[in-house]
């Protein structure tokens, strides 16, 4: 491994670990430091700071990373745009998370079961029951299933039930898509 790929790979770690920390400050930091260097960040680099600012919910830097890896070049791979999306979800920037999403598509990237669940949750948050039931249908279409993990489990479709007596338990009856497995479980508890 040749000097720089060491030191790049040093940073990246230490970017890792301060994303493991939830230390989006010092990831940054350190990202900042590599620029200094005139070391190139990767995707790496990158997919972790960008991690990193979701878990400390900086969604605006999340997404002003994936911003400047364009412009370096660089193509965001689907855990980059996954700490995009949900960072975007984790603040209720539902629009900015579909738009995401829709780059992913357009990068001819699959979104996976993360990419949807934070997608559908970011929808949900903001009470976006449509836009919410449209990306559940193309999950089903694409053979995905939902996290039983995710905001969307059993227990939160209860609760916004009880609390709003509206939302994604009517979309999800009125749109058909009660064969799913959550949904099914969340009927019977009616």
């Amino acid at each position: 491994m040749g000097e720089e790929a060491g030191a790049r790979f040093s940073y990246n770690a230490g970017i890792s670990a301060c994303e493991k920390g939830e230390q989006w400050q010092q990831a940054l930091a350190l990202l900042s430091e590599m620029r200094g260097a005139k070391l190139e960040l990767d995707v790496i680099s990158y997919s972790a700071g960008t991690s990193a600012c979701e878990k400390g919910g900086q969604w605006q830097r999340a997404l002003a990373l994936l911003t400047e890896m364009g412009e370096a070049k660089l193509e965001p791979d689907v855990f980059c745009y996954n700490a995009g999306i949900s960072a975007c979800e984790k603040s209720e920037q539902w629009q900015r998370a579909l738009a995401l999403l829709s780059e992913m598509w357009d990068a001819k990237l699959e979104p996976d079961v993360i990419s949807y669940n934070a997608g559908v949750s970011a929808c949900e948050k903001s009470e976006q029951w449509q836009r919410a039931s449209a990306l559940l249908s193309e999950m089903r279409e694409a053979k995905l299933e939902p996290d039983p993990q995710s905001p969307i489990t059993l227990g939160s479709a209860r609760a916004r039930r009880v609390s709003s007596g509206s939302g994604l338990w009517r979309c999800s009856a009125r749109c058909g898509i009660r064969n799913w497995s959550w949904t099914s479980s969340v009927t019977t508890l009616g």
